[in-house]
């Protein structure tokens, strides 16, 4: 199995590139933020735990991200491997996925980081969020979001850097442009 962490912060491309990469590579797709979005929209009773949650921008606790993350992977079949879009965040959730992983006989094979700039993040979001109507996506929670991710998130490098799995790219240019490196990298590891 290929198990892909997809690494960045909010707005760097990373649900984007996920879902492409899930097609080309025959991968499952793991959206911890999708799983959620959707589980809100349809008034779940997770979903109503987390609402309050994702529109501050306050990280989901690990506990209940896990055992999501157990039932998500658990529905697919017949694939090589899975893609993990804005999963782990934290260094406890890695620690945590690592031990998810090992007991199917696996482990986390590459995680690849999309380099964004602030700036650009936030023009992102912002425009994310007028065309969708993310109520999830105000500069302050966004800012609060990068902020978030600076502290809990960027501490997973050198995590993964130690286990010679972290590569990173620069996540600014054509969608198309940025995936034909994403698949470069994908095919040294496979």
């Amino acid at each position: 199995m290929f198990n892909l962490v997809l690494f960045g912060t909010p707005g760097s491309g990373k649900g984007t590139q996920s879902v492409k990469i899930a097609k080309e590579f025959n991968l499952g797709h793991i959206s911890t933020g999708d799983i959620f979005r959707n589980e809100i929209k349809n008034k779940t009773e997770l979903g109503l735990k987390v609402k309050s949650l994702i529109e501050n921008g306050v990280l989901v606790p690990d506990e209940l991200l896990i055992e999501i993350l157990d039932k998500a992977i658990s529905k697919f079949h017949g694939v090589n491997g899975f893609v993990f879009d804005g999963f782990p965040r934290t260094l406890r959730q890695a620690e945590e996925l690592d031990e998810l992983l090992a007991t199917r006989n696996d482990c986390v094979s590459l995680v690849l980081a999309l380099e964004v700039n602030n700036a650009e993040i936030l023009q992102r979001l912002l425009k994310r969020a007028a065309e969708e109507g993310r109520k999830d996506d105000t500069e302050e929670v966004i800012k609060n979001r990068l902020d978030v991710y600076t502290r809990q998130t960027s501490p997973l490098i050198e995590y993964y850097k130690t286990q010679g799995k972290f590569k990173s790219l620069y996540g600014i240019g054509s969608v198309d442009d940025i995936f034909a490196n994403i698949c470069q990298i994908i095919k040294r590891q496979l």
